[in-house]
């Protein structure tokens, strides 16, 4: 069991923002003393202190504004569920941070690129990224598309594919990284390339008949992920349903998974950062609350290993206790 530690609420500091804190936090990145997240139901960035000494700002992503009302809302919000920094390309020196919607719907097939500089700090405005061809091949092989996750793993970019209740499949999915950055730095709305290089599908297990499904995910120096995944009671990829599991794992590129632990207490944990520190893996993590009146939290925890870690993990994981 990962005991999770409390840190603090995305909070932001201009008064002005309303609401004056970040929800449904969905992606992950720490960059230099910088904490990036990307909520589902936003469109704009949350920029942190990584300190926490001060309160965050929002960059925008996407132009207009979106419907104060829940369901209005989720209809047309471009589910951004993914953010991942890539080194070094053409056009991005010091690399860049990269948004994708989860493509489960039409409208949820675009993402954004945003550079960095060699602090880790934004460099420029946010470049729209056109996603139709890189999620079309995934549409015809997942019949419930659900992208939440992405790291750069050697030579690829890897998307990790979400199972449901109604389609329990995980699955990493690899496209050349070179290819995708040739694609990104083509200039203003860059297409990304259609063909996958890999794909391997993830046995995660579940919670009372509720399967783990992927909800982020970070590189390890070997290679490895680590990744977060939820039990949700839900049967599709487009509704929310109560949380009744989270657990931290460890996965290699062609899909052995290696760890598995559950979170306490249960939260939707849907954004991770690691640092490698011995043994131990340092997190940093963020939560979805899928509730606007509720401000996602960031969280710190440590994975270490256990002796159980070197066997398979069992096809079902047991409810934690209360």
């Amino acid at each position: 069991m990962i005991a999770l530690q409390p840190l603090r609420s995305l909070m932001f500091s201009a008064p002005a923002v309303a609401p004056p804190y970040l929800s449904a936090a969905s992606g992950l990145v720490v960059a230099g003393d910088f904490v990036y997240v990307v909520a589902d139901d936003e469109l704009h960035l949350g920029v942190f202190d990584r300190a926490g000494k001060n309160g965050g700002s929002r960059v925008r992503l996407f132009p207009g504004d979106l419907p104060d009302e829940a369901a209005a809302r989720k209809a047309c919000k471009p589910d951004l569920e993914v953010l991942v920094r890539l080194p070094s390309f053409a056009g991005y020196p010091a690399g860049a941070l990269l948004a994708l919607g989860s493509g489960s719907r039409p409208n949820r097939q675009s993402g954004a690129l945003l550079g960095l500089d060699d602090s880790g700090a934004l460099s420029g405005g946010s470049c729209r990224v056109d996603l139709t061809a890189l999620y079309a091949p995934l549409q015809r092989r997942f019949a419930a598309l659900n992208i939440e996750g992405a790291v750069v793993c050697g030579s690829q970019l890897v998307l990790l594919q979400r199972a449901s209740g109604s389609h329990p499949q995980n699955a990493l999915i690899g496209f050349a990284l070179a290819d995708v950055l040739l694609a990104l730095s083509a200039g203003d709305a860059p297409r990304l390339p259609e063909l996958p290089a890999a794909l391997c599908s993830v046995e995660l297990g579940g919670v009372d008949g509720i399967p783990l499904g992927f909800t982020d995910a970070a590189a390890l120096p070997d290679g490895r992920i680590v990744f977060s995944a939820v039990a949700e009671h839900v049967d599709d990829t487009y509704h929310d349903g109560p949380c009744v599991a989270a657990a931290i794992g460890i996965v290699t590129p062609e899909g052995q998974v290696q760890a598995l632990q559950l979170l306490q207490p249960v939260y939707k944990v849907e954004g991770i950062d690691a640092i490698q520190d011995g043994d131990v893996i340092r997190l940093l993590l963020v939560t979805d609350a899928d509730d606007r009146r509720v401000p996602a939290v960031l969280f710190s925890a440590s994975l270490a290993p256990r002796p159980e870690d070197s066997q398979p993990p069992p096809r079902a994981v047991p409810t934690p206790a209360a």
